[in-house]
């Protein structure tokens, strides 16, 4: 006499083939609105590659031949030919409002600010160096600290000290921070701020002993110390 076996199903298993069954009647029951779900994203990819290849790549390449002439004026410190150009090519100002949406064009922020800056017009060189922005940490640094030394230059001391804690402090390393601690510092002793001032230098002489300013920070430090003792 044979003997009748009880097989459960497994609880998990039923869920699973549920769930399946679902998705099958889902796909099938919206199986046009996803077919034109899919043709969407299929011709937005097409899009975007067309438009990357045939727009934004001759511009690219348009823009870094610009690029090229106003970085050598740049270098040679003809600042108003880079900024404007000289007739044949584009400068800075007309790289970055011309050539949008391209890598050059957002260089092209950074060396205007630049050139604004050592022409004395500091205003235009906060606009423009606000505007730039770059993952390039030395880059990024230098710009923060320029439009310090914008600030700076305008009397704006606060606002000056601020930018220079943040190009030392954001991306800490041993060329920058350094150099705008010991600015950040230097302009916290203008408006009497020793305390601070001997904080910023006792970090210089902790994490940048052998950079420039960590060769002189005794002497920095021993100033702002004497005129706590005041």
């Amino acid at each position: 006499m044979s003997k009748k076996k009880n097989i459960e199903k497994d609880p998990s298993l039923e869920g699973f083939e549920t769930a399946l069954t679902k998705s099958e009647q889902f796909i099938e029951d919206n199986q046009k609105t996803l077919t034109y779900v899919a043709l969407g994203a299929l011709i937005i990819v097409s899009l975007y590659l067309s438009f990357q290849k045939f727009i934004i790549e001759p511009k690219e390449s348009e823009a870094n031949e610009n690029m090229f002439v106003a970085e050598q004026y740049f270098a040679r410190d003809s600042f108003n030919l880079a900024l404007n150009g000289d007739g044949n090519y584009f400068g800075f100002i007309d790289i970055s409002s011309d050539f949008k949406m391209t890598k050059s064009a957002n260089l092209a922020k950074y060396y205007t600010g630049i050139c604004y800056l050592q022409l004395g017009e500091y205003e235009e060189a906060i606009s423009h160096l606000k505007k730039f922005s770059t993952s390039d940490i030395m880059i990024s640094a230098v710009a923060t600290g320029a439009i310090g030394d914008a600030y700076c230059e305008l009397g704006e001391f606060s606002s000056a000290i601020s930018y220079y804690e943040k190009a030392a402090n954001n991306n800490p390393n041993s060329f920058a921070s350094p150099i705008y601690l010991s600015k950040a510092g230097q302009l916290h002793e203008e408006e009497g701020n020793y305390k601070k001032a001997l904080r910023l230098y006792e970090i210089i002489k902790a994490d940048y002993p052998k950079s420039q300013e960590g060769r002189n920070i005794e002497k920095m430090i021993a100033r702002a110390k004497l005129q706590l003792e005041k």
